[in-house]
């Protein structure tokens, strides 16, 4: 497997072609934005002015778009991956997006003789830039291990999570944890303003005990200086988190923290905050 077609070139996409390319992929890249993409088309990745053209000849197609309607747009609108790719091809879609989506390409991609994974990805713009994203993968286990090497180029920390869509879920859990965890930071680094604390001594004292957490350690710091520049952006975490929602709800459970960031989130991206990034969650409390 050498030649890659990859759709969603931004963000965390951006990174993910370089550390391909880096491994000896070739990669061929579709944006809708050439412009925006300049910089790894000068690198090496060949861009295309179409889906159809992008993916036609590519072994694999890794796509890493931002909702589910863009999942739905690039796999079955009329000329698409579905309609292009060539049989036999694996079919990758490494966008949090809904399990129901992830099991429906799957469906319908094996129908027509692809080999389809959902694989949604941990680790932010960070572990995207250093190759070390966790890659939560579902489907075929077989398609799976075919695609380790692809995985490697892009992950350090890669599981099997189960038959397709189960990738899904893992990364609904992963957002949960996240979503509460990065809660509790915004929560006690409001109370210790409120209190006068110096805030980088406050840091330095709690982060390496008990409270410590991947979220404070990415996030406490940008908060304190005021930075909400995106490493994921807020509008595509409530994305996530309404989709956790729902599917809690299918299984009758009601996940009260779950529900009171995505409400508290919400509320920022009605004032205009939907490009910041997760961290501007501190906003809800000043």
């Amino acid at each position: 497997m050498k030649k890659i077609g990859f759709i969603g070139v931004g963000i965390m996409g951006k990174s993910m072609v370089r550390n391909l390319m880096k491994s000896g992929f070739e990669l061929h890249i579709f944006a809708r934005n050439k412009e925006k993409v300049q910089d790894v088309i000068d690198e090496g990745a060949v861009f295309h002015g179409s889906i159809a053209e992008c993916v036609k000849d590519a072994e694999a197609v890794i796509t890493i778009v931002g909702f589910p309607k863009d999942v739905e747009e690039v796999y079955f609108d009329s000329g698409n991956i579905l309609d292009s790719a060539k049989k036999g091809a694996y079919l990758i879609d490494m966008t949090t997006t809904s399990p129901a989506l992830a099991e429906k390409i799957y469906s319908e991609g094996t129908k027509r003789g692809f080999k389809v994974l959902d694989a949604p990805v941990t680790g932010g713009d960070t572990g995207a830039k250093n190759g070390t994203l966790s890659i939560l993968a579902g489907g075929d286990k077989a398609v799976y291990e075919d695609c380790i090497p692809l995985f490697k180029a892009m992950g350090t920390n890669i599981n099997y999570q189960g038959t397709a869509g189960c990738g899904q879920h893992a990364k609904m859990a992963n957002q949960i944890a996240i979503a509460g965890t990065l809660s509790g930071v915004c929560e006690a680094l409001a109370y210790a303003k409120a209190k006068g604390l110096d805030l980088d001594v406050l840091l330095k004292s709690i982060s390496t005990g008990a409270a410590g957490s991947k979220q404070m350690d990415s996030f406490a710091p940008k908060i304190i200086k005021g930075d909400y520049n995106p490493g994921f952006f807020l509008k595509h975490f409530i994305k996530d988190m309404g989709i956790a929602v729902e599917e809690a709800n299918k299984s009758n459970l009601k996940l009260d923290i779950l529900e009171k960031v995505l409400e508290n989130y919400k509320m920022l991206e009605a004032d205009g905050n939907g490009s910041l990034g997760t961290q501007a969650l501190i906003k809800h409390y000043q």
